[in-house]
């Protein structure tokens, strides 16, 4: 959080009851303040903000399915979408909520208001994020502490992307090409899931080890999806890419 933006923020000593979220559930708003994340209408809420499609629009919204969820999720640009997937990705995510609630917050030129992209729902507490378009204001930075502070003062986290390393959304890309089920009539995925042992093999000889290599590496991709084998993906991934047992990368 930069230290200009912070400073710009009320330091009240009851900012936490005055800093509220907005939530939609159905057309009624639900205001919560900051402090009681618990009684959000999380599972019933909305979008605060109304997804469009027109002709001419220079950005490229859409939907998503989600296979952690089962459900669609709406995006506002391809920067969304990528950002979904890694939410999709990521382990112990139960809900992803598209333009969750509206922040309205406190600073010293008065009343402000932050919607995150995203809010995604772990057991642990929740993730809010946002997709900067362009370059980031000095308003915006403001309203990124703002939202920073009130995820951490309820053990939540607030995170702005601005990019991805080019090989991570390769990687999620082709991972993402085999998340929904799969049939295994051939048993593969038992006989990848025996191979690495407590040991890393390069994907290239882990399916190679298998029956039948060719129909192993669709399944390979499919567990690698489901965490069910580990890849770091910080490194382009092909067939050196090196495979661990799950929860072991």
């Amino acid at each position: 959080m930069p230290e200009e933006a912070a400073g710009r923020l009320s330091d009240h000593p009851v900012w936490l009851l005055t800093w509220t979220t907005v939530w939609k559930a159905g057309k009624a708003e639900v205001i919560v303040p900051v402090r009681d994340p618990a009684d959000a209408p999380t599972v019933l809420s909305v979008p605060v903000l109304r997804f469009s499609w027109r002709a001419g629009q220079r950005h490229r919204p859409g939907l998503e399915v989600l296979v952690s969820t089962g459900r669609q999720r709406g995006f506002e640009s391809l920067a969304e979408r990528r950002l979904l997937l890694a939410l999709d990705l990521a382990d112990g995510v139960v809900e992803v909520l598209s333009q969750p609630f509206r922040l309205w917050f406190s600073q010293v030129d008065g009343p402000a208001s932050h919607t995150p992209d995203f809010l995604a729902v772990t057991p642990g507490g929740g993730l809010a994020a946002r997709c900067p378009a362009g370059r980031i204001e000095q308003e915006d930075e403001v309203r990124f502490a703002a939202a920073a502070r009130a995820a951490a003062a309820v053990g939540w986290r607030y995170t702005v992307v601005t990019g991805w390393h080019r090989q991570v959304m390769t990687g999620l890309d082709a991972l993402s090409a085999r998340r929904r089920p799969m049939t295994d009539q051939l048993g593969m995925q038992g006989q990848l899931l025996e191979v690495p042992g407590r040991q890393p093999w390069q994907f290239g000889d882990l399916v190679e080890q298998t029956q039948v290599p060719a129909v192993a590496r669709a399944h390979a991709v499919h567990l690698l999806w489901h965490r069910r084998l580990a890849v770091d993906l910080r490194q382009p991934f092909g067939g050196t890419t090196w495979v661990h047992p799950a929860g072991e990368c």
